[in-house]
């Protein structure tokens, strides 16, 4: 079954006519990007070009995805809109409230008791806006969406960082907020700063231990957490076209972790094969009508130079594997030079778990590939020295490789364990038995994020990100300094002996199989379906609008908090246990920088209340400026925002009182989730000025009143000693998201405009 058939006929139908506007007005060959970009304008045909990096562009997305944590917050912004029904094909996915801890049957079962008001809550809003839902246990959103909504040279937006999964096909397909999902779900265009371009040129071809995921991992050691950072990454070459498609859904989907706006692929015979797998041979046969602009134009690959900002070259046949962290997905080491970069840091090199599974590395082929490995051990006498967790990305992938063998293969491992087919612990979802105790360890896993306390909220678990063929050789070594390739084990005969390399299988040969996929249509009328909220709820909370800007400079304000190094939105609004709260806005503002470091003090969840000159937690001090009537500031360091495309990072600091967010640079996401919500987002014209904001300063802006698009913003610090210090801040504001501000949110306009229209 093709979904949506008949609107990715119609985006195909007019592709010639706008590939040809977009080549008159760019005057030059194309890469894939910049068809999929230029066919997607909101206006139409391209009337001129537009500059990378500076450019503000109206696009229209092709359809909306959203998983179960974010769409909560999006859907319940949605049902402000004033909308009867998505103006686009869209999706909800339940894939994030579902803890590991015992097995599959019985956490999921767990997960749905638990979670029953979120699941009922979005299943009905669903079923009236006439938005598809996918139940619990149908499977973590991407893979989900690669193997039934992706399609080559389609535009997506999704409430999810790991939205870029989709590349693996062909699409541009880029994680936001959900304040953007309710502009396109309600008929609006989106906006977008014209990426950058980075082209990565894959050589020669993979074989032997090295795998699809080695290449990212590569790359983010390339390009570290920024590096990509307003870019879209497009990767061409003989490599690219060797790779299967789920292997390139692999490297779109961390392409996350280098802050790319999205990474892509162009279309060839591995998404044919897939399409066709899945059930979408229409898709392949409408797509290879327009093949030649689905891919980019051969010049382009042929001088990349010419055309990209940026060019790297990758060549696959040198390629071995590597272990990335810990606690960052960009510290990238090959295996053969581990043990000594491990002892030299004081790396834990035992390991007692080894992870498989996230929207990374859940496909079909991920779990046969790693279930070889198993399959070798087995037969050679050697047992694992971890415990192997498995986390199939959905219930196709989990019924076809059960009926196949593959899960009971790694069950011949005693203590294997089989998870829900859902995020689990890649999100913080694992009941990990003693984790509370903090103590200094290690895991591994094929996940993507690898940040402090993200997989079990230890501060002092040291988290490698592999492929899922090295996770399963580490988890039968014990060690994470094995290294397959020149390393032997001892079995239990007391012989030595080596793994054979791994081998999968790229699709199944018998196809895929599922007895029920987990899909909910919505009514085709759903204007009768009630949606019910209880005031009560601690789990749920209907918005109440934020207040327009009252057009004064704030003055008066105080520093919440100054936040030292790494800040990424798992610091700001952390997962776990939060995740509950998703939906309830005033409750999961607990949580609001509690995972910050204060430059202060080195602490964290410790800052002053100039009020009051006592230390508290943050969102309790939050709330008592708040209360006063006192705003406050927030100031961060590079990259702020980092990592998830989660609204609440921003919607939290918005509800307790921050008027500013200021910092050496923002994570492109977060930036646009700030101005979404009436926040500013500000930059140092001098990164030095972030030293100069001290403990009991008050902060007055100058100018706020003059805020237009290009003009910096100038504060005034007034140090405890009655010293002053001018900082000059930058913005990229532009006419349209100055309204927004001035309205108090993006939203507060949506509402406003479906009013006079109705």
């Amino acid at each position: 079954m093709t979904f949506d058939i008949d609107m990715i006929k119609e985006v195909y139908a007019r592709y010639p006519e706008r590939i040809e506007a977009a080549r008159k007005a760019v005057g030059k060959p194309l890469t894939l990007a910049e068809k999929i970009l230029y066919t997607h304008l909101w206006e139409g045909s391209a009337t001129q070009a537009y500059e990378r990096g500076n450019s503000y562009v109206d696009f229209a997305p092709d359809r909306v995805a959203m998983q179960d944590a974010t769409a909560q917050m999006a859907l319940l912004q949605f049902m402000q809109a004033g909308k009867s029904k998505v103006a686009v094909p869209s999706t909800a996915h339940a894939d994030h409230l579902i803890q590991a801890r015992v097995g599959a049957e019985a956490d999921l079962q767990d997960g749905i008791n638990k979670n029953s008001e979120v699941f009922n809550f979005l299943s009905s809003v669903c079923d009236k806006y006439g938005i598809g839902f996918w139940k619990p246990g149908a499977g973590i959103i991407h893979q989900v969406v690669l193997e039934n909504y992706a399609f080559p040279g389609g535009m997506m937006i999704g409430t999810d960082s790991h939205t870029v999964n989709a590349g693996g096909l062909g699409m541009v397909a880029i994680g936001v907020g959900g304040a953007d999902a309710v502009d396109v779900m309600a008929g609006m265009a989106w906006e977008l700063k014209m990426p950058k371009l980075i082209g990565i040129k894959l050589t020669g071809k993979l074989s032997g231990w090295a795998s699809a995921k080695d290449i990212i991992l590569k790359v983010a050691g390339i390009l570290t957490v920024k590096g990509g950072t307003g870019c879209i990454v497009e990767y061409f070459g003989e490599g690219a076209n060797s790779l299967s498609a789920t292997g390139k859904g692999t490297i779109c989907n961390m392409g996350a972790e280098i802050g790319a706006t999205t990474s892509t692929f162009g279309y060839d015979d591995s998404m044919r094969r897939y399409l066709a797998a899945t059930g979408r041979q229409d898709v392949v046969d409408a797509a290879d009508v327009i093949a030649d602009h689905l891919t980019g134009d051969a010049e382009v690959y042929a001088n990349p130079e010419l055309y990209f900002d940026q060019v790297i070259e990758i060549n696959l046949d040198e390629l071995t594997p590597h272990l990335n962290g810990p606690f960052t997905p960009d510290l990238a080491t090959p295996v053969a030079e581990f043990h000594e970069k491990a002892v030299a840091n004081g790396w834990p090199i035992e390991v007692e778990w080894a992870l498989i599974g996230s929207c990374t590395n859940s496909s079909y082929e991920d779990l046969s590939r790693a279930a070889s490995i198993v399959e070798d051990a087995v037969a050679k006498g050697v047992k694992p020295k971890a415990i192997l967790g498995i986390n199939p990305g959905s219930e196709q992938v989990k019924f076809t490789a059960e009926r196949d063998g593959f899960l009971d293969s790694f069950r011949k491992f005693e203590n294997a364990r089989i998870f829900t087919n859902a995020c689990g612990p890649c999100i913080g979802q694992w009941d990990r038995e003693g984790s509370d105790k903090g103590e200094k360890n290690s895991i591994i896993h094929s996940f993507n994020r690898n940040f402090a306390k993200r997989a079990d909220g230890n501060p002092n678990t040291h988290a490698f990100v592999a492929s899922p063929e090295m996770v399963a050789a580490v988890a039968i070594a014990g060690r994470l300094d094995f290294n397959p390739i020149t390393d032997t084990l001892t079995n239990q005969a007391g012989e030595q002996i080596k793994l054979d390399e791994p081998k999968g299988f790229e699709l199944p040969e018998k196809g895929f199989a599922v007895d029920d996929n987990g899909y909910q249509a919505p009514s085709e009328d759903g204007s009768t379906v009630q949606i019910a909220v209880s005031p009560t709820s601690d789990r749920l909370q209907l918005l109440e609008p934020f207040q327009p800007w009252d057009g004064k400079n704030i003055t008066g304000a105080k520093v919440l908090i100054k936040a030292f190094g790494k800040c990424t939105t798992d610091h700001i609004s952390m997962a776990g246990p939060w995740l509950k709260y998703r939906g309830h806005l005033d409750n999961i503002s607990n949580n609001m920088l509690i995972g910050a470091v204060n430059a202060y003090n080195m602490e964290t969840n410790t800052v002053k209340n100039s009020l009051t000159g006592e230390y508290g937690e943050v969102p309790a001090v939050a709330r008592a400026y708040k209360a006063a009537g006192v705003s406050t500031i927030v100031v961060g360091d590079e990259n702020y925002g980092e990592g998830s495309s989660r609204e609440h990072a921003a919607m939290e600091p918005r509800h307790l009182g921050v008027k500013a967010v200021m910092v050496k640079s923002f994570a492109r996401i977060h930036e646009t989730n700030l101005k979404k919500q009436g926040m500013l987002g500000l930059t140092f014209a001098d990164k030095a000025d972030y030293d100069k904001f001290q403990e009991d300063d008050t902060i007055n802006f100058l100018d706020l009143e003059q805020f237009a698009p290009g003009k910096p913003l100038t504060l005034e610090l007034v140090h405890a000693d009655g010293t002053k210090d001018v900082v000059i801040t930058n913005h990229t504001y532009n006419a349209q998201q100055i309204d927004w501000y001035k309205a108090g949110s993006a939203l507060n306009l949506i509402a406003a405009e479906a009013a006079r229209n109705a």
